[in-house]
């Protein structure tokens, strides 16, 4: 399906740097995914951390004004907003309780409802600073990328 974009070596770049910016997949697919195309591990991590991190800091500074704008275009977005800023204060009692660590936390567990954009919204709903909010959420990345490439090199060898 993506044949004339993973052909090459720079295809296989860019299509784990794009797939691992999408949320809820994140790195967690992009690294797996680079890997079975073949890419370097080193190289399929830096493209899926790259991937991963490039929306955090606009997320941190605009989903507020977003989630604003949208709820006075439609009141639909109003009720999913609502449960999404609701998970934002559930998940950031970590965060809360454990500062810039409960961040490292919640970002670096490769596990669903955590990652580089829960993290974004969590810090942004809290009101964390991107200067401080930033550098946590990519230490979690190393983290999860870590534990997701080693848990991919493991199974691919297996296989």
């Amino acid at each position: 399906m993506l044949d004339w974009l993973t052909g090459t070596e720079l295809g296989k770049m860019t299509a784990t740097f794009i797939i691992s910016m999408i949320p809820v997949v994140e790195l967690r697919g992009g690294i797996p995914y680079a890997m079975a195309l073949g890419l370097h591990y080193p190289t399929a991590l830096i493209c899926a951390l790259l991937g991963n991190y490039l929306p955090v800091p606009f997320i941190i500074l605009y989903i507020k004004r977003i989630f604003a704008w949208l709820r006075r275009k439609s009141d639909k977005f109003d009720g999913i907003i609502t449960k999404l800023e609701n998970k934002a204060h559930l998940k950031g009692r970590v965060v809360r309780k454990y500062s810039f660590f409960g961040l490292v936390i919640l970002v670096g567990i490769p596990l669903p409802g955590t990652g580089a954009w829960t993290g974004a919204l969590v810090a942004a709903v809290l009101g964390m600073r991107v200067r401080r909010a930033a550098p946590a959420i990519f230490l979690g990345l190393l983290v999860a990328a870590t534990l997701t490439t080693a848990a991919a090199f493991g199974v691919i060898h297996l296989l």
